[in-house]
C-alpha cells in the first residue's frame, strides 16, 4: 500500500498534523477524485472527505489549489 492510501485509511478516523503531513498530490487527486464522483454508501462518508479536503487547504493549500472549488466556501484565514 502506497503512502497516500495509507495516508487516506488513517484520516478517515483522525485527521491530525502528522495524517496531513503524510499527503502528496496524488493522495489530494485522490481524495477529489472521490468528492468530485460523489460516490459514497452514505453522506457522512462524503462529509469526511470534504473535512478532510478543507483540512488540507488549512494546513497544506500548495496542495489544493486545483481543488478549492470542492470546498466551496468563502475564503478563509486560520492562521
Amino acid at each position: 500500500m502506497r503512502n497516500h492510501e495509507v495516508a487516506l485509511k488513517e484520516t478517515a478516523v483522525k485527521i491530525n498534523s502528522e495524517s496531513l503531513q503524510a499527503f502528496d498530490e496524488d493522495a489530494v487527486a485522490i481524495l477529489a477524485t472521490r468528492l468530485e464522483e460523489d460516490d459514497y454508501l452514505n453522506p457522512f462518508e462524503s462529509l469526511e472527505d470534504w473535512h478532510l479536503l478543507r483540512a488540507l487547504a488549512i494546513h497544506r493549500p500548495e496542495l489544493t489549489q486545483p481543488y478549492l472549488h470542492l470546498i466551496d466556501q468563502e475564503p478563509f484565514d486560520e492562521d
